[in-house]
């Protein structure tokens, strides 16, 4: 047997489909119209976790320049109390 039909044979037995991740596009790149800023909770809701961590580029899919820029607005937005530091405060805004 070749490699080929051993290959084969792996891929049909589990399943046959192999995971491909689609590239991730940056949102501020495609829509220009979109401000990143401190006073848009909900905006930068969505960029931080459960924990109020800042969610990283790989999940987000934004680009190095953008991710910098949403840092630096949630970092902002945090120290003027319009998010949350911690998880166990983000009840009380929803």
């Amino acid at each position: 047997m070749s490699d080929d039909n051993i290959q084969d044979n792996d891929m049909q037995q589990s399943g046959g489909r192999r995971y491909t991740a689609r590239p991730k596009i940056c949102q501020f790149c495609v829509d220009a119209s979109i401000k990143i800023d401190y006073k848009a909770i909900d905006l930068l809701r969505r960029y931080t976790t459960e924990e109020g961590k800042i969610r990283p580029r790989r999940q987000t899919g934004t680009c190095a320049r953008h991710q910098r820029e949403v840092a630096r607005a949630i970092k902002r937005g945090r120290f003027l109390a319009f998010l949350p530091y911690t998880g166990e405060h983000n009840d009380a805004l929803r």
